[in-house]
């Protein structure tokens, strides 16, 4: 996997400087279901709304023979306050999933975030209906 610098990969540390949410994991979820999940437990500290739901993960790949999980996401922001938190907390929170190896989150900011990547949940939780 191609690494660049807003890329970070490889298996989470113990101890790692990062305030870890524990996803609730069910191994006869199909693998793509419990990653997911597991990033639903990931909040903007300044937005209370999960990433998925705010459209900051653009995309999730899984290599079934090997356990590698690769991570596209984007922030709100280039100059957002928990850009470096953000991606470190995707990849301890989906390392932990059983049967996950590597994890390699890339942040991206083609295409741009904005709001209309929010889903209807995030906007109505955020009072913008």
């Amino acid at each position: 996997m191609k690494k660049t610098p807003l890329s970070i990969g490889g298996k989470p540390t113990e101890g790692e400087q990062v305030e870890q949410p524990q996803p609730q994991d069910d191994p006869n979820k199909p693998m793509p279901d419990r990653i997911i999940e597991a990033i639903q437990q990931v909040y903007d500290p300044e937005i209370p709304v999960n990433i998925h739901e705010l459209g900051l993960i653009y995309d999730v790949e899984v290599d079934d023979s090997t356990g590698d999980v690769k991570v596209l996401m984007t922030l709100t922001s280039p100059a957002c306050p928990a850009a470096q938190e953000l991606p470190l907390q995707v990849r301890s929170t989906v390392g932990r999933l059983e049967g996950v190896n590597e994890v390699d989150v890339e942040v991206t900011f083609d295409p741009p975030w904005g709001p209309e990547r929010m889903t209807d949940a995030a906007k109505l939780q955020l009072g913008m209906f």
